[in-house]
């Protein structure tokens, strides 16, 4: 079953992947340019839902917002009905679009309002058109005094996340807790074929866990601060040594939060690149539109088209 899936198209040990040129990667929503700071993004199964993290120049406000499509279209942004005055980011939608996880350091109840360290909480609905529960804790296991970061989960329930941990190889390193009889168990650190003595984070695993996609920052073999890298799993069920993807998704500039749409093969991340250059305006909208809309330098969401081949 597992036979092929150490082949991507173009193969990677080259350092090479599907898009192959500048003009496949574009803005996501043009929409969004509305903010100054777009960090994060998942998208429901069905394609009809996407919730993104939104933040303030400094990023030091941050709320977690909604689109949803109709007539083939999305819809103006909203926030989410949990918005409070803490820091809410790095939603991930449930396979049956049921439950929202984020990291959020609010406090653990209504009656303190001092702030915690980041955790994973989650909301819940029965349904799509339903209301949103109140945020719960994920609790421990998974949650501790350290902070817990960008929740992925697949088709099994497994949860991926980043954890601070002066146990673990790097500051900020890759850990998976196993759903086992209806409960999360102790977080493991994934080995030294994704995880280093730098810093990993942001991860995202594959319905079938397949593949991990994620943030590398400054290495050695990096093309800018930070980089996506991908590890496929072998037929041993071990995670391969994990490659950087390249340009032209990866550049100078930081590349992080990575989501992958499986069924129409469509990688979504968020990319400080900036192509602006100077110009003559006809007016200061003109120029307000060029600077707004442009890769300006500030976090956006892009997408490309990505093969990822041999998985089943």
């Amino acid at each position: 079953m597992m036979k092929n899936r150490l082949m991507i198209l173009l193969a990677l040990c080259l350092n090479q992947v599907i898009a192959q040129n500048q003009g496949e990667i574009t803005q996501f929503n043009s929409a969004l340019n509305k903010f100054l700071n777009v960090r994060d993004l998942c998208i429901s199964e069905n394609g009809n839902e996407a919730f993104f993290t939104i933040q303030s120049p400094l990023q030091d406000i941050s709320q977690i917002a909604y689109i949803k499509k109709e007539d083939n279209g999305w819809t103006e942004p909203e926030l989410m009905s949990f918005s409070t005055s803490y820091m809410d980011l790095e939603p991930f939608l449930s396979p049956d679009g049921k439950r929202l996880f984020f990291v959020s350091d609010r406090p653990l109840d209504d009656s303190s309002k001092q702030k915690k360290d980041f955790d994973i909480w989650y909301v819940e609905r029965s349904g799509p058109e339903k209301d949103w529960s109140s945020p719960k804790n994920m609790g421990t296991p998974v949650n501790s005094d350290l902070n817990e970061f960008y929740p992925s989960i697949s088709k099994n329930n497994n949860m991926y996340f980043t954890l601070e941990s002066p146990n673990g190889l790097g500051k900020d390193d890759i850990y998976i807790s196993r759903w086992e009889n209806g409960s999360y168990s102790t977080p493991q650190l994934l080995d030294e074929n994704v995880n280093s003595s730098g810093y990993e984070f942001n991860a995202f695993v594959s319905k079938n866990e397949d593949f991990i996609l994620f943030s590398r920052y400054n290495e050695a073999d990096g093309i800018g601060s930070g980089d996506l890298y991908i590890s496929l799993k072998n037929d041993k069920g071990s995670w391969e040594k994990a490659k950087n993807i390249g340009t032209p998704i990866n550049t100078k500039y930081m590349e992080y939060c990575p989501f992958y749409d499986e069924t129409n093969q469509t990688l979504y991340f968020t990319s400080r690149r900036n192509n602006l250059s100077p110009k003559k305006f006809d007016s200061v909208s003109d120029f307000q539109e060029y600077i707004n809309q442009s890769n300006n330098g500030l976090s956006k969401i892009y997408k490309t088209h990505f093969e990822i081949n041999g998985l089943e």
